[in-house]
């Protein structure tokens, strides 16, 4: 006769022993747990009621075009709209060859992102139509909503595609490595009568803050390896430019390296020489944290035990296929938490350079710029909440892909 299965009981595991056990157990628990419910709930009640019957949740929409590119020619758009269909393009297929969790994670959100993004566009053309504004902003924004929506299903039909047809991985890592030049190239245009050329101090918004981030995590990670494998090098002159490097980046803030790349910078170059405002805030970004990123590989280089590298150099391996194939496997594998971490923040202070004299609007600067409309003064909880909100989406796709690769990966297991 087979055994019936009995629930749990429920003095012991279910959500009264629980809540008795973690919340009321005594009369200090109990006394807490009212005060702080209490709290929340009247913090939630008051947020609600000034949310739905106070904000001016028009300073977002009226504004949203340039919450999301700036001053963007809306008839050079198509630009943003394929370079972000590349983008959920190989974020599709990858996610669809990937064996592990990350890259389908960003992927979805991706995708997401531009479904939540196309929502909004769309509501911010309906109230332009509804209060009488003129319909060539509704229309504006109308397109906005098409490209995101577009976009969105370009990487959903993606990942689909992908698992019915197999592309070789090769294809898909060149294809990653081409897409951030790429569209830099297309977004500025080439001149000459083949691309017409759009200055970059008309990038702005979120399409400035999610560039910045991008091209200063992609081209910060290699160099702060090779600046980990340089101060731990045997040769004393790699070894100590690399060690004065790290350690005068690390000791100076973030906003003096921009200062100095805004405006410093320029006054050493020869007189016909000009490097853009964009580039020279992305050289600063990513000068920055590939000193942090070299530090945080050295803690993973000196975590891999000596008699890996011995046995490395027993069966003849060079020191390049030693650190190739044997240390820097394990090291990177180690410092996956910390180097993400570290790459959240640096998503986040890219709101520096809109402060630091590079006359760059990225989201945050594009916020304080709609404040200062007369029609908008005073509107301030309703800008920095959906600033903020932006960036806690980007930062927890970040975070949740990092947790899947940890997963992925084994870190932290034997």
């Amino acid at each position: 006769m087979a055994a019936t299965e009995l629930p749990p009981p429920e003095a012991v595991i279910g959500p009264r022993a629980w809540l008795w056990r973690n919340l009321f157990s005594n009369a200090a628990n109990s006394i807490v747990t009212v005060v702080l419910g209490s709290a929340l709930i009247l913090t939630l009640v008051v947020a609600v009621e000034w949310a739905l019957s106070r904000a001016r949740w028009g300073v977002i929409t009226a504004n949203f075009r340039l919450f999301l590119m700036y001053v963007y020619p809306l008839e050079h758009a198509w630009r943003i709209w394929l370079v972000l269909a590349l983008l959920s393009l190989i974020a599709g297929l990858s996610a669809a060859h990937s064996r592990t969790g990350p890259v389908r994670t960003l992927a979805v959100w991706l995708a997401a992102g531009q479904l939540l993004l196309a929502a909004l566009a769309a509501l911010s053309a309906v109230e332009a139509l509804l209060i009488g504004e003129r319909e060539a902003r509704a229309e504006e924004l109308l397109i906005i909503a098409g490209g995101l929506l577009a976009n969105a299903g370009i990487g959903f039909a993606a990942l689909t595609v992908g698992r019915a047809v197999r592309l070789p991985n090769r294809l898909i890592g060149l294809a990653w490595l081409a897409w951030l030049p790429a569209s830099l190239l297309l977004l500025q245009g080439v001149g000459d009568g083949l691309l017409e050329q759009v200055a970059t101090n008309l990038w702005g918004g979120l399409l400035l803050t999610f560039l910045l981030a991008v091209a200063s995590i992609v081209l910060s990670f290699p160099i702060g390896v090779l600046l980990a494998l340089g101060r731990r090098s045997d040769m004393p002159v790699i070894k100590w430019v690399s060690t004065v490097y790290i350690e005068v980046v690390r000791g100076v803030p973030l906003v003096t390296i921009l200062f100095m790349a805004a405006v410093m910078l320029p006054l050493f170059l020869p007189g016909g020489l000009r490097i853009d405002h964009l580039y020279r805030a992305i050289a600063g970004l990513t000068l920055f944290t590939a000193a942090y990123v070299a530090e945080n590989v050295r803690g993973g280089l000196q975590a891999i035990p000596l008699g890996q590298i011995e046995a490395a150099n027993a069966i003849g391996l060079n020191a390049i296929q030693r650190n190739l194939y044997i240390v820097l496997p394990q090291a990177l594998r180690a410092v996956i938490p910390a180097n993400v971490g570290l790459f959240i923040s640096l998503l986040k202070d890219t709101t520096l350079v809109a402060i630091a004299g590079t006359g760059l609007l990225e989201l945050l600067g594009i916020g304080q710029a709609v404040l200062a409309q007369t029609q908008w003064v005073g509107a301030y909880m309703e800008v920095y909440l959906f600033i903020s909100v932006v960036f806690f989406v980007m930062c927890y796709t970040m975070s949740q892909a990092s947790y899947r690769l940890e997963a992925a990966m084994g870190v932290g297991k034997r």
